[in-house]
């Protein structure tokens, strides 16, 4: 494990995860790190949930780049992925992050994803425990 920076702080900002599975296929993706974990949210209207139940090795990539400032950072993940049950406390802190905290102006179908009930809509979590992780610093100076 190479860790360059502080992985918590820089994960906890509202960035893109890119998102491999075996095929391959790579998808952007919002996630919430929470307990040294990717947390991403799924369900039937994304070919993300199939292909992991086929196959539940992901690697996950979360990075920046300001050509303005230098800063370039990157945190690389590779672990398998377990499909949980969603659960709406976790749901509203990842989707407030990217949305902000008043529900009400958010797209409907982020509240749906929120508040429709998991069995009947599909929703779902992938978690991804980390079995190789880096953090790298590739920052320079302008």
């Amino acid at each position: 494990m190479v860790i360059d920076f502080d992985i918590d702080a820089f994960l906890a900002q509202p960035l893109t995860a890119r998102v491999a599975t075996n095929g391959p296929t790579v998808r952007p993706t919002w996630y919430l790190w929470e307990d040294e974990a990717f947390w991403i949210l799924t369900g039937p209207w994304a070919k993300l949930l199939d292909r992991v139940r086929t196959d539940p090795a992901l690697a996950i990539t979360v990075d920046v780049c300001d050509p303005a400032t230098g800063l370039v950072r990157q945190v690389i993940a590779r672990g398998p992925a377990e499909v949980l049950p969603f659960d709406v406390p976790r749901g509203l802190r990842k989707l407030s992050r990217y949305l902000g905290p008043d529900e009400t102006r958010w797209d409907a179908r982020f509240r749906h994803y929120l508040h429709d009930d998991p069995a009947d809509r599909g929703t779902a979590w992938l978690r991804v425990r980390p079995t190789s992780l880096t953090a790298t610093d590739l920052s320079y100076d302008v």
